[in-house]
């Protein structure tokens, strides 16, 4: 029996606004999934590089690594990166002499992260003092004036942390945490939490755009009462504790688009075997993990009667030379350039232009691949450099 037209055109319109319905419905939550999705992808590029390097999109821009450069440097605290008034000064320093390079402090001595950090363990543990408010600003303006940017991170003089967290601290056989002559707390070297949390704010300054990591206080301590720490390494000599902190951050780094270096004792590049000084440093070792290790070879840190000088800060070239050429000599077929720290301060003796020359010339002398100037101040000049004009290039 057929439908009357009226229950016919009435059965079509409700079987039309049924399907516009589903679909609409469909399409919605296709949308919604498609969302979810594109979401939850973003929450784990989060979870997996820490954090969103690009501050205007927040989502992580890959680059390539920087060319390889020969690095003529200074170093900066946090304080004078964060400052306007200095970075400029600094700029136009670098603009105006040889020097191309910027080392400065994101983790410093106290523990203290000095930017703001994205890393949860640093915001649990307030971890945070943002010394450097401005740094994208100031990253982006250092690489206008092709300035090569390194970020250095004090790893294991960590007193802040292990206040915060006492069971990662190098322990006192007396009890408690053990405090070297400054009653400074460390981190213990042997502790793999402690190994991530490093390497994560060192994933976190690839982000941001350095072009190389600097890894200092990579040792045990070196004064206090040693005797009465109750170190947890057991049978591992102190040096291959270490060492396999060098192999961890080298594998760990190894896809970030940076350069990373290690700073060691200059007396380090003349020790042989397993002579590590007591504090897990060999020269040897770091050369095989690192793109460069960099000696601190400042002669006023030598003792009376090295190379037969009574005072060898008074000779700055003889002991440059003679300390980064044995470095080199070990860096022979490795992995690691030599990088030099320049002593640019006035211990021992007035480091004047002539000094600091002397010391440029002998790490050029022995083969080193670049220097770094050191003055904790940072109170620089050109005196020493070579003068350049590169404000128009």
């Amino acid at each position: 029996m057929p439908m009357p037209k009226f229950f016919s055109r009435t059965v079509s319109h409700f079987t039309a606004w049924v399907l516009i319905i589903s679909v609409s419905f469909f399409s919605s939550a296709l949308c919604f999934s498609e969302y979810v999705l594109a979401n939850s992808e973003v929450q784990a590029l989060s979870a997996d590089t820490l954090f969103q390097a690009d501050l205007i999109s927040d989502v992580y821009i890959p680059r390539e690594k920087a060319d390889p450069i020969k690095v003529k440097g200074l170093y900066l605290t946090a304080y004078s990166a964060g400052s306007d008034k200095k970075i400029d000064s600094i700029i136009k320093l670098i603009n105006n002499t040889e020097l191309n390079a910027i080392v400065f402090d994101l983790k410093d001595y106290s523990g203290h992260v000095l930017y703001d950090s994205k890393i949860k363990l640093v915001d649990d543990l307030r971890l945070e003092d943002v010394r450097i408010k401005n740094l994208p600003v100031i990253l982006s303006k250092l690489k206008s004036n092709h300035i090569y940017k390194i970020a250095r991170i004090s790893v294991f003089q960590d007193p802040l942390l292990v206040e915060r967290k006492n069971e990662w601290a190098i322990k006192s056989k007396q009890g408690g945490l053990w405090r070297d002559k400054n009653n400074l707390a460390w981190v213990d070297p042997a502790n793999k939490e402690v190994w991530s949390y490093v390497v994560s704010v060192a994933k976190e300054a690839s982000k941001l755009g350095f072009d190389e990591i600097n890894f200092d206080y990579i040792r045990f301590p070196t004064d206090g009462n040693l005797s009465s720490i109750v170190y947890s390494n057991g049978n591992s000599k102190r040096y291959e504790v270490i060492r396999n902190f060098f192999e961890y951050v080298a594998d760990q780094m190894k896809d970030e688009p940076v350069y990373i270096s290690a700073d060691l004792f200059g007396l380090t590049t003349e020790r042989k075997g397993e002579d590590d000084m007591r504090i897990g440093q060999r020269f040897d070792d770091a050369v095989n993990y690192f793109d460069y290790v960099m000696p601190m070879v400042y002669p006023s840190h030598y003792p009376s009667g090295y190379l037969g000088y009574k005072n060898p800060a008074d000779y700055p070239y003889e002991v440059v030379y003679n300390s980064i050429k044995s470095g080199v000599n070990k860096a022979v077929d490795k992995r690691a350039h030599v990088r030099t720290w320049v002593q640019a301060f006035n211990i021992g003796a007035v480091y004047n232009a002539d000094k600091i020359r002397a010391q440029i010339k002998a790490s050029d002398d022995a083969g080193a691949d670049g220097w770094v100037l050191w003055n904790a101040a940072n109170r620089y000049t050109d005196k020493g450099l070579e003068l350049e004009n590169k404000e128009n290039i």
